[in-house]
């Protein structure tokens, strides 16, 4: 099939994480999508992720010195010609190198400006540095990982700065839509507290119930169906029985025939019944519980390292991963599209549009 931006021209002035991983989801979309590093490179990037930096995939490079006239002529150039543009600078920087929005839409009116920050274009923190944790932390999400009165954990950086990305990489695309039919670009502005906010908003529903952030016990911290449970051999694994179908499967695939399924929900019993669920999954290796729970409805999972996902036969079967020779995981580009007519009628279309 055709990659569903094929025909969508980007550029990417090279920033870290989110910025560039926005770039790489619309290029694996289609997207062609030049990139406008700065000469040297970034210290910071060769730190974090040493020599490969799989975010560059699919991606043309170009090295230009935007403090340099010409070469910033060479930059508004590339833009001339583009659908998109993604920048992950403070505010004000593209402004103050003659490349803001109002520049770029002087040589092209139609164009999607992207903006990538932390905190977004305005307010109070528009200009402060920032990084993951301090978004999740101020929208309030990164204090529900907090346990029994304990310190919030810092969570992986998919939770900021991929959801930012995916936040930017959709907002770009939705203005290109418009643009494609009025002729006329905007501004994307993709604050990643923005997108953190609107992605709690499942978060801010079960609050409204009163079953997080509040004085009674959570189905998602309290219960004894809905977390992590530690193995024989030290491992890990999951499990969200929240409906009342999966919780019954669950009783009887651990053997707990006393415990009444209908009594779930019934906040008195979770302590003591948490306390049984903990002395059972440690009484047996984490193999034992994937042979036993895995493939059936109780929603379960082990918890993997990131080499034993790669390894994981259903993670395999998807080819969601890919291992290198030299050990690096490359991940497969998501969402994942096909024809909507079956196969045959496809191919049978194809065919004539062959003859066409």
């Amino acid at each position: 099939m055709k990659h569903p931006l094929e025909g969508i021209h980007v550029v990417e002035f090279e920033g870290l994480g989110p910025g560039p991983l926005a770039g790489r989801m619309l290029a694996d979309m289609g997207a062609t999508v030049t990139v406008i590093a700065r000469p040297g490179g970034s210290e910071v990037t060769a730190k974090l992720g040493g020599g490969a930096n799989s975010l560059r995939r699919g991606k043309t490079f170009v090295e230009l010195n935007l403090k340099r006239p010409d070469k910033r002529s060479q930059a508004l150039a590339l833009v001339a010609k583009a659908d998109a543009l993604i920048e992950g600078n403070r505010p004000g920087v593209m402004e103050s190198l003659g490349l803001g929005p109002g520049d770029c839409a002087a040589v092209n009116p139609a164009l999607v400006y992207g903006r990538m920050t932390g905190w977004g274009q305005d307010g109070p923190l528009a200009r402060a540095a920032g990084h993951d944790l301090n978004y999740v932390a101020l929208t309030g999400l990164l204090s529900l990982s907090a346990r029994d009165g304990g310190a919030p954990i810092v969570p992986p950086t998919v939770v900021g700065d991929a959801a930012g990305a995916l936040g930017l990489a959709f907002g770009i695309v939705c203005a290109l839509l418009d643009a494609r039919a009025s002729g006329q670009g905007r501004v994307v502005d993709g604050a990643i507290i923005d997108v953190l906010a609107t992605l709690g908003s499942l978060v801010q529903w079960i609050r409204a119930s009163g079953q997080l952030d509040g004085p009674q016990p959570s189905p998602f911290h309290d219960s004894p169906f809905y977390d992590v449970y530690v193995c024989a051999d030290g491992k890990h694994i999951t499990v969200g029985a929240l409906e009342p179908q999966f919780y019954a499967q669950l009783l009887d695939k651990l053997g707990l025939v006393d415990v009444d399924p209908a009594a779930q929900y019934d906040v008195q019993t979770w302590p003591a019944l948490k306390v049984r669920f903990a002395a059972l999954f440690a009484s047996h290796p984490r193999a034992h519980w994937c042979e036993l729970l895995e493939s059936s409805d109780v929603c379960f999972a082990p918890v993997l390292s990131l080499a034993e996902a790669a390894a994981h036969p259903h993670n395999v079967a998807r080819g969601i991963y890919r291992v290198e020779a030299s050990g690096a995981i490359d991940v497969a580009a998501a969402p994942r599209f096909s024809p909507l007519l079956p196969d045959s009628m496809a191919i049978q279309k194809a065919e004539n549009s062959f003859r066409i």
